[in-house]
């Protein structure tokens, strides 16, 4: 059940069926478990899934649920998303 509208899940399912493997998801804190699946579909369509380390998150329900249920390729911490940033943009 999605408790924010417009639910995360929904922008990042439309973002990784348009783009694929083009596309780099950023989960960061949150209190729901919304943006599990969304991670999940841009993982299954070839994208990047990164998400930020639950010890530091302000409210780790979010980014736990994502590493639970998609495997994302990167759980980092807030300064090593940051780091990550400039090596994702396109020239």
């Amino acid at each position: 059940m999605h408790y924010a509208r417009p639910a995360i899940d929904v922008l990042m399912e439309s973002a990784a069926d348009a783009y694929g493997a083009g596309l780099a998801g950023i989960l960061l804190t949150g209190a729901n478990q919304d943006g599990a699946e969304g991670m999940q579909r841009i993982r299954q369509r070839g994208g990047l899934t990164v998400v930020q380390d639950p010890a530091e998150a302000q409210a780790a329900t979010m980014p736990f649920e994502a590493i639970r249920r998609c495997e994302p390729h990167l759980v980092l911490p807030l300064a090593g998303i940051r780091a990550l940033l400039p090596l994702l943009e396109t020239p």
